[in-house]
């Protein structure tokens, strides 16, 4: 590893963002997975759950839409829904859905600077109601035009750099927030305990 790789790498593990995860059900194009995961990386963010509980689970990514930010990625696969929430419960203190409803809120009043997992459905379907009556609430991005959809990799980013701009503002990105076993993991994944055991 370069001494210029070696900051490059450091430099990208200290500005993950752990408190902020994505969750994708069921959806069915791999490269919308792909183009997801590129925009994850692209804000800091560090794991993504994939729950596969109606579709066959994904075997790979898209390479292409991806750039390979995959290997770059935690990526937590379930095939239950209540084992995926239960570990989400576990590190996320609220879990939003994107959902066209009476009760829904707009992206941007949600505070989106605390622990929070943003679930995106299928192409077709969106967000089941099983996932609905799971999560804490529902949101829907704003939009003055014909059709009121987006597709869902476009929805994602747009929702992911909402959260960008709230938790830069907040200053989230001036703190370290990678710590312990985690940390640790990921330096072995990357490479860095190779280096540091082989100078």
């Amino acid at each position: 590893m370069t001494p210029e790789r070696f900051e490059r790498l450091t430099a990208v593990l200290n500005k993950r963002q752990p408190d902020i995860t994505v969750v994708l059900e069921n959806v069915f194009d791999p490269h919308n997975i792909s183009a997801v995961m590129r925009t994850c990386d692209a804000i800091g963010m560090q794991d993504i759950f994939i729950l596969n509980n109606k579709i066959p689970p994904h075997r790979k990514w898209g390479a292409k839409s991806s750039s390979s930010a995959a290997k770059w990625l935690t990526v937590h696969q379930y095939t239950n829904a209540d084992e995926c929430f239960a570990a989400l419960r576990k590190r996320y203190k609220k879990i939003y859905t994107t959902h066209l409803s009476s009760d829904a809120v707009g992206l941007h009043q949600l505070n989106l600077t605390e622990p929070v997992a943003l679930v995106f459905g299928n192409e077709h379907s969106g967000v089941s109601h099983e996932i609905i009556n799971m999560a804490d609430g529902n949101f829907i991005i704003p939009q003055v035009g014909i059709i009121k959809s987006l597709n869902i990799s476009v929805a994602c980013a747009v929702t992911l750099y909402e959260a960008y701009r709230q938790k830069n503002n907040a200053g989230h990105y001036n703190n370290i927030k990678l710590e312990g076993e985690q940390l640790n993991s990921l330096r072995n994944e990357w490479g860095f305990l190779e280096e540091e055991n082989n100078p």
